[in-house]
């Protein structure tokens, strides 16, 4: 495992064991005990607890201001306060991609069904805090974050949940997905140089999303492509109060998702690596699908957020009020569940048929 060398902190019940990362504050595995199943991603290098990282000592992760977050990143890491890559001012101050949140170490307190999290990012003057409960015989976990802008000034801020998918849960051509999106969009630019799935800029109707190569690719199924690199954004539907997305592996019978009040973050970006990238530390050999909900639908500077504005009539950035705090709630749950309990996934399940299993119950 890439973490298995880090210290580790532990959230669990009879069904769920929850492993958390101090070093980056990530949630780095949520196991299934009835089936020893984890749907995060766990990277295919080595990591270290990204505080420990020098670039002199640690060539392995690849140069760049984003070579910290990959020497530590696993499963569900959070993007605070930027969510893509810091401006040049930015990054000569230290700043690197997605922000502190997954680069400092975070302080940890621990009672029974519950773990609380919380760290300072002093670049961007903020104290953060992420708390996780689980209840006895239930397979969700519920997660509260609360962020303290310690200025005396309104601060515009990206604030995303990146919760990356990985093998063996994440098969091609046989996962399947679900989520309350409407409007889509992809990103601007060449993405995954030469390996582009999708066309760049293309606005459509989720989930079928014009192909690079000609036609329509049905995004609810995992990439089946040999070779290939993709990120689009997702509305979430905004007549519904919350929002949800759900992948199942019919291979393990195991469905997993996130429930969150659409509020608190109305888009969801799908990036999907698919062995494209072939530098430091990725070499050509990782599969992955971050399902990443947040207050910004696209990675990217904090002004490239500001000046975006609005897309399909919604925010494109947080906001944080000086000298106050701001909360969010999301939870995550995860079950064995047979294909006549979810009959017609992948082919648009509601979050009705989902709210049995997304309440912990399956």
């Amino acid at each position: 495992m890439g973490i298995a060398n880090r210290r580790q902190v532990h959230l669990e019940n009879d069904r769920l064991r929850v492993t958390l990362l101090p070093g980056g504050g990530h949630i780095a595995a949520v196991e299934l005990k009835e089936t020893g199943v984890n749907p995060l991603w766990d990277p295919p290098w080595e990591t270290i607890d990204p505080s420990a990282y020098e670039p002199a000592a640690h060539p392995q992760y690849g140069e760049g201001f984003e070579a910290r977050l990959l020497s530590g990143i696993a499963g569900h890491n959070l993007c605070f306060d930027i969510f893509g890559v810091p401006s040049a001012e930015e990054a000569a101050a230290g700043l690197g991609v997605h922000g502190e949140g997954s680069s400092v170490d975070w302080e940890v307190v621990s009672g029974e069904g519950w773990v609380r999290l919380s760290a300072e990012f002093p670049l961007a003057g903020m104290r953060f805090e992420r708390q996780l409960r689980v209840a006895a015989g239930s397979g969700r976990v519920d997660v509260s974050e609360t962020a303290t802008n310690l200025a005396g000034i309104d601060r515009p801020v990206g604030w995303t949940q990146h919760a990356t998918l990985g093998p063996p849960f994440l098969e091609k051509g046989e996962t399947l997905f679900e989520m309350s999106a409407t409007r889509s969009k992809v990103l601007e630019g060449e993405f995954a140089p030469g390996a582009d799935r999708f066309v760049a800029g293309a606005e459509f109707d989720w989930p079928l999303a014009p192909l690079a190569a000609g036609g329509l690719g049905d995004m609810r199924r995992a990439v089946e492509d040999d070779v290939s690199g993709a990120y689009t954004a997702h509305l979430m539907d905004p007549e519904q109060d919350e929002a949800f997305f759900a992948a199942y592996h019919p291979g393990s019978a195991t469905l997993f998702g996130y429930v969150w009040k659409r509020g608190d973050f109305p888009w969801l970006g799908i990036w999907e690596e698919n062995f494209s990238r072939t530098h430091k530390p990725w070499n050509g050999r990782t599969l992955t699908c971050g399902m990443e909900f947040g207050a910004s639908p696209f990675p990217e500077t904090r002004w490239e957020a500001v000046q975006r504005g609005r897309l399909f009539d919604e925010k494109t950035i947080g906001w944080v009020p000086a000298r106050s705090s701001v909360r969010a709630e999301y939870a995550l749950f995860l079950a064995r569940a047979g294909a006549d309990e979810i009959r017609g996934f992948g082919s648009g399940l509601g979050l009705d048929e989902l709210r049995r299993f997304a309440s912990g119950g399956n």
